[in-house]
């Protein structure tokens, strides 16, 4: 079945760096487009970054661009979300997602079919 794990969240002052993970396994990792997106406790989940099967095209939320870069491994099954420069309006929980063959957009999480159960990013100022 269609698996998706996150780690390497945690607690990080302003300024700092995480880098996310994203194992997928159950699947043809190599042809799917991938996405991350971000969720606050009384908001909706939010689009952070997206990137294509091969790795070659990607885009970000305008509140990351520049800070964040998302990549992939295929050979390793593996996402990642690379954070720099972190703020405090970063702190949600990052889930990693799978996008759906035939969408034709890459922000809306009805976009994509398959959620990992996501990890916690929490910036202290």
């Amino acid at each position: 079945q269609v698996q998706l794990v996150e780690s390497g969240g945690g607690l990080v002052q302003a300024g700092g760096s995480l880098t996310l993970s994203c194992a997928a396994s159950g699947f043809s990792f190599r042809q799917y487009a991938m996405g991350w997106f971000r969720q606050v406790p009384g908001k909706e989940r939010e689009f952070v970054a997206h990137i294509v099967w091969g790795g070659g095209s990607t885009k970000y939320a305008d509140s990351v661009k520049g800070r964040f870069t998302i990549s992939r491994d295929n050979n390793l099954n593996t996402m990642y979300l690379q954070m720099n420069s972190l703020k405090p309006e970063d702190t949600a929980v990052y889930y990693c997602a799978r996008r759906t063959v035939n969408s034709v957009t890459y922000e809306y999480t009805r976009s994509y079919d398959y959620w990992g159960q996501g990890t916690q990013v929490t910036v202290s100022s």
